[in-house]
């Protein structure tokens, strides 16, 4: 059981960076694989982005590899995404998402046990 809540969201223009923050509450949160989801507008489902194992190793989508990087502070129960070289094509909401671990990596959005409510980032060209 973990409250996610993310942050960070806003429009900008194309080339520009931002940084998107998930707070967890919760006792155990270093114990949960944590991943960035998104869904575009028009999309009926959210696509992967990148997660970031107990273990510390980072998995991305392709269309982000390069210009995305996800980061977690377990001091701080919070999970990152710095988002660099911003495209039109990387508008939408953002969610933050964890599982426990136990559970290998997924790309899969239902295989996360708990999800934020999201956060707008759009890109203007």
């Amino acid at each position: 059981q973990l409250q996610l809540v993310e942050s960070g969201g806003g429009l900008v223009q194309a080339g520009v960076s931002l940084r998107l923050d998930c707070a967890a509450s919760g006792r155990t949160f270093s114990r949960y694989h944590m991943g960035w989801f998104r869904q575009a507008p028009g999309k009926e489902r959210r696509e992967f982005v990148a997660a970031i194992m107990w273990s510390g190793i980072k998995y991305y989508a392709d269309s982000v590899k390069g210009r995305f990087t996800i980061s977690r502070d377990n001091g701080k129960n919070t999970v990152y995404l710095q988002m660099n070289s911003l495209k039109p094509e990387d508008t939408a909401v953002y969610y933050c998402a964890g599982v426990r671990t136990g559970a290998g990596f997924s790309r899969q959005g239902d295989d996360y046990d708990c999800w934020g409510q999201g956060t707008q980032v759009t890109v203007s060209s």
